[in-house]
């Protein structure tokens, strides 16, 4: 395979990246010959989707079947007012690739299930869950650990948020860190909780980092550990997760060996 090299104006674009010597030139090439996929183009997945854009990596999935709406507008900000309506999976394309035409931005306009999923993350290397509800987690989660697709994820309610990276066979999934969801409404959503708008930012730049080093190699990935974050008291930690030998899913026996219904799992149908 001929390897990528980088053009004139590709070198001035990520001259900054290059001069770091974790990264270089090797590793802005593997950024540009990488593909993921970020589920959700709302509050997380607008800062996760524009800094890989900008980062430039090459190939960028969205998964959204929703369109704008004023109230999104105050963290999600890769919406502007004029595309209230708008396909959220078109808005956020055109805008990253406004920012960089070096890559290729695939929409996907619609909700991932367990029928279209398998499919649907199969191009990708890595899987960014920036979903809002328990069953898009819990299939996600299933989904990149049947496939072996290394994934990110991340979770924001009122002044906090949360974000790990699951890579099957080197650390626990998911469901090791949250074996069963809450029972239904217990916890209510960010649509009848409230959140601040810049901790989407925080979170989502969080998980961006973390599929940047995953796609480079370099660093120490959160794998195993859970990071927790409260914008009231500006407080970071870190929390050691970890693997449930007993998991349905990526434990040595696994019981779930196929995708389930995830909204009757999480009681959530009608």
């Amino acid at each position: 395979m001929k390897k990528l090299e980088l053009n004139d104006d590709q070198v001035k674009r990520y001259s900054r990246h290059i001069l770091l010597p974790e990264v270089g030139g090797k590793g802005q090439r593997k950024l540009l010959e990488g593909r993921v996929l970020v589920i959700g183009a709302g509050g997380l997945g607008a800062p996760i989707s524009f800094y890989l854009a900008a980062a430039g990596v090459g190939n960028i999935g969205l998964v959204d079947g929703d369109t704008v709406e004023v109230s999104n507008l105050q963290r999600q900000i890769i919406h502007f007012t004029h595309d209230i309506g708008k396909h959220k999976t078109d808005s956020a394309r055109e805008k990253m690739e406004a920012l960089n035409p070096d890559i290729k931005v695939t929409v996907h306009k619609t909700r991932v299930s367990s029928e279209n999923i398998l499919s649907i993350i199969a191009d990708y290397d890595i899987v960014v869950d920036g979903s809002d509800n328990f069953p898009t987690r819990y299939l996600v989660n299933d989904a990149c650990v049947l496939s072996g697709k290394p994934l990110s994820h991340g979770g924001i309610f009122r002044f906090d948020g949360q974000v790990t990276t699951i890579v099957p066979g080197k650390g626990p999934c998911y469901r090791c860190l949250f074996p069963e969801p809450p029972p239904p409404g217990l916890v209510p959503s960010c649509q009848e909780a409230g959140i601040l708008g810049v901790v989407a930012g925080t979170i989502g730049v969080a998980q961006a980092t973390e599929v940047l080093k995953l796609l480079i190699g370099i660093g120490d990935p959160l794998i195993g550990r859970l990071l927790v974050y409260n914008a009231l008291e500006m407080k970071f930690r870190t929390v050691k997760v970890p693997k449930n030998p007993q998991c349905p899913v990526c434990g040595p026996h696994p019981t779930i060996t196929e995708l389930i219904d995830y909204e009757e799992f999480c009681s959530l149908r009608s």
